[in-house]
């Protein structure tokens, strides 16, 4: 009875590790790039646009958040204007400095910032608005940033257009 037990509490020993792998594969999501802020990426360029969005405390008016990563290792690049998706349009008009500087290898917080406001008849909690990111260095970046709520603990501490 001994050797029956010993035998079958090897074989489950075994059989555990092999059939609890059966679900994973090497494409399985965990290989791939996951986003699980509100915010949109664009990874298509030598600088990276990474979790943008509009953080709005009131309807028509809001705060342009992104992360900018310059993946050039050797040379600075800069953000030269972010403006509207489809110019043809001008549905939201974007007020900034003439240009934001992002290093070498480094990475520039627009949120930290605060210096990109945006206005418009879009900008209104859970609509998205096209903006266009253009870079000196790298090319233009076009995406529909979601516009969320400045109420949300996770922006709290983004500043807000005066208005």
């Amino acid at each position: 009875m001994n050797l029956r037990r010993s035998i079958a509490v090897a074989a489950l020993v075994v059989a555990v590790p092999v059939l609890s792998s059966c679900g994973v594969s090497f494409g399985a999501p965990t290989d791939k790039v996951y986003n699980a802020a509100a915010g949109v990426d664009d990874r298509s360029g030598s600088v990276d646009v990474l979790n943008a969005l509009i953080v709005s405390g009131q309807d028509g008016t809001g705060t342009v958040v992104a992360g900018l990563v310059n993946k050039n290792q050797n040379t600075a690049d800069h953000l030269t204007n972010i403006g509207p998706g489809d110019p043809a349009k001008q549905d939201v008009t974007v007020a900034g400095p003439a240009s934001t500087t992002i290093p070498a290898a480094g990475m520039v917080s627009l949120a930290d910032k605060g210096a990109y406001s945006v206005t418009g008849k879009r900008v209104v909690a859970g609509n998205f608005v096209k903006l266009t990111f253009t870079f000196e260095g790298s090319k233009s970046v076009t995406v529909d940033v979601p516009v969320v709520l400045a109420s949300n603990p996770d922006y709290a501490n983004v500043p807000l257009p005066k208005g």
